[in-house]
């Protein structure tokens, strides 16, 4: 591993009565650059805030987690693969091998048990903040490819997760997190999935507009999930081949989820069959669902060939939850909808409260008259 120690020094001068007064150096940061075989972990567990942890082109045999605020673990691009340990002795073998840290081999070890490939970790009272993974391909995890939880400002841009066997990349507990340009293809539930806890019921929570922009999302079971969140945008994404493209997800907690926005996305034939699972329903066909949420604004997408007989089946879909919360007050407007099946709108929350369906072009819906 070696480091790069790059300064970047401000010597901009301003004229100071009949004096000079220079600005003050801005403080130095370091680059650690890891080739294919050397720790990554060790790297980042001698990174400081502000550092960048820099991956060569090649295959990358690691987990690896991140906790320290303001760092960057970055790839070279696509090429640039981190892949699970061979061998079950430890999944961070590369760090082990490499004479990693005891802490160091401890941090991969946990995120490797979990079956991830990058773990960023934050506290319940300490979010951990302004993180950045970038340009790189994170492959055949059994969990998930990036997973992170009690963040604040994470930036995951440029990432590549494919065939991981839960979701791609995924958030929980997290605020203002930015999730741009990434490819998710091929995961076994959602390319990318955002949740307030997975392992606690409770309210759904304020991301202070988190944002998912510019990704293109196919092959997965959900191309997106949004589960129990508020003040979120989801917008110019492309989702194609995936059993549904768009779930937002509330349930009976207090406060509702809701408060999302789903625009200016490009939905297109995603009637991948998947089975029914112990949570829901069989699926295919399904472009935007929302279930058991409030206040969503839904506009401006192009949304096609989106065919299924799923109950969930459809171009755009309000559907109750599973426990019977209705979906209220959500507005789906100036949508371009056709060739979707059962129909391009479909509402079978009856009992919903203030739904409104306005300005879409479309040519068929359930119950008539939507379109």
């Amino acid at each position: 591993m070696k480091k790069c120690h790059i300064a970047y020094l401000a010597c901009t001068a301003a004229l100071l009565g009949t004096g000079l007064g220079a600005a003050p150096p801005v403080a130095a940061h370091t680059v650690h650059l890891v080739r294919p075989g050397e720790s990554i972990q060790k790297a980042v567990d001698a990174a400081e805030p502000g550092d960048t942890v820099l991956l060569t082109p090649g295959v990358h045999h690691e987990s690896v987690t991140l906790s320290t605020p303001g760092l960057t673990l970055r790839g070279m691009g696509r090429h640039t693969v981190l892949e699970p340990a061979a061998g079950a002795a430890t999944a961070a073998g590369a760090s082990t091998a490499a004479g990693a840290s005891k802490a160091a081999r401890a941090a991969a070890d946990t995120c490797a048990a979990g079956g991830n490939g990058i773990c960023v970790v934050g506290t319940k009272d300490h979010r951990v903040e302004g993180v950045t993974v970038a340009a790189l391909t994170v492959s055949g995890f059994t969990r998930n490819g990036v997973y992170a939880t009690a963040t604040d400002r994470l930036t995951v841009r440029g990432v590549t997760a494919v065939k991981n066997g839960v979701w791609g990349i995924a958030q929980e507990g997290s605020v203002r997190g930015v999730f741009r340009g990434n490819t998710a293809r091929d995961n076994g539930d959602a390319g990318l999935f955002l949740a307030n806890s997975v392992k606690e019921e409770q309210g759904a929570t304020d991301t202070d507009g988190t944002v998912v922009d510019r990704n293109r999302l196919e092959g997965n079971r959900i191309g997106v999930t949004v589960r129990r969140l508020r003040n979120l945008t989801v917008a110019h994404n492309h989702l194609t081949g995936n059993c549904a493209a768009v779930f937002v997800v509330g349930d009976e907690n207090k406060p509702k989820a809701g408060l999302v926005t789903v625009r200016d996305n490009r939905i297109v034939r995603n009637n991948k069959s998947c089975p029914k699972t112990a949570r829901l329903d069989a699926l295919q066909g399904s472009g935007i669902v929302l279930t058991g949420a409030e206040d969503n604004l839904i506009t401006h997408n192009v949304i096609e060939d989106n065919v299924g007989t799923s109950p969930l089946s459809g171009g755009i879909v309000l559907f109750k939850s599973f426990v019977g919360t209705t979906s209220d007050r959500n507005r789906i407007a100036d949508n371009d909808l056709r060739g979707n099946s059962p129909a391009d709108l479909v509402n079978t929350d009856t009992a919903g409260k203030g739904n409104t369906f306005e300005g879409n072009s479309c040519r068929a819906s359930q119950p008539a008259g939507l379109c």
